[in-house]
């Protein structure tokens, strides 16, 4: 948790780079020491890319030195999930199926980063093909919580939130199907972005499930995360006009208050709870709203996920199967036995809801729930009583993100707590309309002072 850019925004980075107290090389020297010291426990990276990160750096400082600025990101040392292609650097998906595999080109995000100026250090551990929202599961090994090393990191985007942090870098991107930015982002105590479906490119993304795959930076700040998002989204960098500097008393919050959001640890339920109170006292208006088909809604996600990754490696599963995590392949063999039918009229029924999704927000800027209804579990836990009533880990990680990815909406995890020595993070998340990326992001930004 004391890696060399814990506590230092990217305004504060930006701020010194160009005031010659630091450059890139050396961000990236500082980087790359501080994920060599953390590996052995942490587990966070899959391989460094010091070669090419410090070529990387050398030509951005010659840039920065004759008055050539890409902008915010410029110069900044940024890590890779392992899932998304980066030329020349290998990209394995967590599995022993792609092992030394080295991607032609970039995928279009790595590339928007790449013009931002953002310099590529490594790749980061994933759960295998991006298959579980634990993110121990992996041919390099499981990815470990940095606040306390026996828990799970959350998945599958793991590494990439453990190493943002631990302060090993101070932008990692991930991706989100189900809620794989957003789970690892609450476990560890950092903001995590799913964009609005198709807000974007996915193009060079080893796909899990094409209907709900989403790519999302991972920051400590709101700041960062929309800072990074205007770069992967083709936005302009900085607050987006009418949505800046929004104060709380002009939030219009919902809170999910139907039977499936009741299934909360105590901890998550004071945590969010406190947030939301506090927000009120700010000025801030809540109601409750209904959210009936939840359960419908996780239906949809699994089938449809089921489907599509079925689709995508039944290839392997008949040619190479003792390559893939046993647990993973176990979950893809049960998948099979999926009907066409069931996949096809839930994907129809996706297409559906997604039409209606913006009536769902009507008269509000988000909805405010916990992200993830449990603590972080233990690393390799299954089953068991993880607070709640929810004895399955899966479903308890899953349960409060993969609704809103079945409706394409955007949703945010911002940390509530997880600041002191040996306390678990808890992560609120809020969710906004169907392409209201920008609007999401100021909201989020009104209430992290409040967090």
């Amino acid at each position: 948790m004391d890696g060399p850019f814990a506590g230092i925004t990217l305004a504060e980075l930006g701020r010194r780079l160009r005031a010659d107290d630091t450059d890139p090389v050396e961000l990236v020297d500082r980087a790359l020491a501080a994920a060599r010291a953390a590996q052995p426990v942490g587990n966070a990276f899959v391989r460094l890319d010091p070669d090419g990160a410090l070529a990387a750096a050398g030509v951005l400082r010659a840039e920065l030195a004759r008055g050539a600025d890409r902008g915010p990101l410029h110069g900044i040392p940024v890590a890779i999930k392992d899932v998304v292609d980066t030329a020349g650097l290998i990209t394995t998906m967590g599995s022993r199926h792609f092992a030394g595999h080295r991607p032609a080109r970039d995928a279009e995000a790595v590339a928007r980063l790449r013009a931002a100026g953002a310099i590529i250090v490594g790749k980061t551990t994933t759960h295998e093909f991006a298959y579980g929202p634990t993110g121990d599961r992996s041919a390099n090994g499981p990815c470990a919580n940095p606040h306390d090393a026996r828990m799970m990191a959350g998945g599958s985007s793991a590494g990439s939130a453990a190493a943002v942090a631990a302060g090993l870098v101070p932008l990692a991107l991930g991706t989100d199907t189900g809620g794989s930015v957003r789970i690892p982002a609450a476990l560890c105590g950092v903001v995590g972005l799913r964009p609005s479906y198709g807000r974007v490119p996915t193009t060079g993304v080893f796909p899990l499930s094409w209907s709900l795959d989403t790519v999302g930076p991972i920051a400590a700040t709101v700041a960062d995360v929309t800072l990074a998002w205007a770069a992967l989204a083709g936005a302009a960098p900085g607050p987006t006009p009418g949505h800046a500097d929004r104060p709380p008393s002009t939030l219009r919050l919902g809170v999910p208050t139907d039977g499936w959001f009741d299934q909360v640890d105590g901890t998550v339920r004071a945590a969010v709870g406190a947030t939301v109170e506090r927000l009120v006292a700010l000025g801030a208006s809540v109601r409750a709203v209904e959210v009936p088909d939840a359960g419908e809604l996780v239906h949809l996600y699994r089938t449809v996920q089921a489907g599509e990754a079925v689709a995508i490696h039944v290839d392997r599963m008949t040619n190479a199967p003792e390559l893939f995590d046993p647990e993973v392949l176990e979950r893809l063999r049960a998948a099979a036995q999926l009907p066409a039918w069931e996949y096809a009229r839930s994907l129809r029924r996706l297409h559906q809801l997604r039409g209606e999704a913006p009536h769902r927000l009507a008269g509000l800027d988000a909805l405010v729930l916990p992200t993830v209804a449990v603590l972080a579990p233990p690393l390799g836990a299954r089953t068991g009583d993880l607070g709640g009533g929810w004895t399955s880990a899966r479903d308890a990680l899953l349960a409060f993100t993969a609704p809103w990815s079945v409706l394409g909406l955007p949703a945010i995890s911002v940390p509530v707590t997880g600041r002191r020595p040996g306390e678990l993070p808890i992560g609120v998340q809020f969710v906004g309309a169907p392409g209201g990326d920008e609007n999401l992001l100021a909201v989020a930004s009104a209430a992290e002072p409040a967090t």
